[in-house]
């Protein structure tokens, strides 16, 4: 491997280190501002912008309840798209979560993990908070990724 290319574990520690700076940042559904406003899709891009310069693809406009509605996995496809998935067992500090509220629908919600223990996420009609995962949490992971190797 090159010396200007990176190793997973870097790109975590990157990853991880961004999105705490974003603890506090105010709720707002589409936002992506850091300090400003975002929900979960915000914040995952402005910390992919922040560490690779620009979003693979926009997502474009969505709805709060567009998962309640069924149809494709839209979230898991794009993350599938751009990211590594891995065993949920195997993730680490600095991977991608998505979570499904209920079996039969897509999964709707993203965190960065930043600890075996402890998540930050968009938390509607809060702000970006760190959060415990507890098993009410962790039974709804239905994938983990990690990033892109920077």
């Amino acid at each position: 491997m090159s010396d200007d290319l990176g190793t997973a574990g870097d790109t975590g520690a990157l990853v991880v280190a961004e999105a705490l700076d974003w603890v506090g940042t105010p709720y707002r559904h589409q936002g992506s501002r850091k300090g400003v406003g975002c929900d979960c899709l915000g914040l995952l891009i402005g910390v992919w912008r922040a560490i690779y310069g620009a979003v693979p693809e926009e997502p474009g406009p969505y709805t709060v309840d567009w998962a309640e509605t069924g149809g494709p996995d839209r979230f898991l496809e794009a993350a599938r798209r751009h990211c590594r998935e891995k065993p949920v067992i195997e993730a680490e500090a600095g991977d991608l979560i998505l979570f499904r509220w209920r079996e039969n629908l897509p999964a709707k919600h993203a965190a960065i993990l930043v600890a075996p223990d402890r998540f930050v996420h968009a938390y509607e009609g809060s702000a970006v908070v760190v959060s415990a995962l507890v098993p009410q949490w962790r039974k709804r992971i239905a994938a983990a990724f990690a990033f892109p190797v920077r």
